[in-house]
This record gives C-alpha cells, structure tokens and sequence, in this order.
C-alpha cells in the first residue's frame, strides 16, 4: 500500500497539479491586494468614499459602524462588501486567466500556420538520390532495344 501511495504522489500529473495549487495561492493573494489596494479605494473616491469592505446589514437587534465591532460583539451580518470585493477579484482573475489562455491560442495559431520545417535527408537517402539521378541521366543518352524483330 505505500510503494502504491508512493507511484501516486510521485507521478508526474499529481506533482504538476501541486506546482499549479501554489502558485494559484500565490497568485490568489497578489491579485486580493490588486483589488483591495489599488482598485477598491479609486471606486470608493467615486462612490463618495464608501468603503465596500464595510458595506453590511445587521441581522437582528443593535447598530454597528463597521464590520470589526458586528463581529466583535458576535452579531449575524450580511456581508455585501465582502462579497463584492470577492465578485471583482474573481472577475479580475477569470480576466487575467482568459487573457492568457488567449495569448497561449494566438501562438499556437501562429506554429499551426507556419509549415514544419523539413529536416535536411540523411547521407544515404542523398546517395540513393543521387545514384537514380546518374541512372536516369545514363538512360536518357543511351539508345533503346527495339521488341520489334
């Protein structure tokens, strides 16, 4: 059962899915500060200084003017902000990834276009070409035996 477990966790699909998991969190986190810190605070100047990130209903008695001091004091809330700062980073990422995968077609395209280059024949197909070259060229001058008696 280990030698099994072994051949698994070391093929090569199960270590490239791994390699993939971390750097998507990786990148997960660059683009949550793109968001949060260079998107977010410009729509919240254009919304007259409404931070997203603090946007929520109370669900129950009791008033709160942020979102820390609803969760401190253990109130259930609607989180809208939130959800909307997760709406625009997925859409940021989906984006991001579509542009990619848009670039990755652009240059297979460009490779399915351009014709395979043929490699250069071996010595001995440039012999064989050249020897049935010879014998057609010898054919050529010779006189040919009639079938007629």
């Amino acid at each position: 059962m280990l030698k099994e477990f072994k051949e698994f966790a070391l093929r090569g699909n199960v270590v490239d899915m791994a390699v993939g998991i971390i750097i998507g969190a990786a990148f997960s986190t660059i683009v949550k500060s793109l968001v949060d810190d260079i998107i977010m605070p410009p729509v919240g100047v254009v919304t007259g200084g409404v931070d997203f990130s603090d946007m929520f209903i109370t669900l129950g008695p009791g008033s709160y003017d942020s979102l820390a001091q609803a969760r401190e004091a253990g109130a259930a809330t609607l989180n809208i902000g939130v959800f909307i700062n997760n709406v625009i980073t997925f859409m940021i990422v989906a984006f991001v990834l579509f542009m990619v995968i848009k670039g990755m077609n652009q240059l297979r395209r460009k490779q399915e276009e351009q014709p395979a280059k043929e490699p250069p024949p071996s010595q001995e197909v440039q012999l064989l070409q050249q020897i049935r070259d010879a014998l057609v060229a010898g054919d050529s001058g010779s006189s040919r035996v009639s079938d007629k008696p």
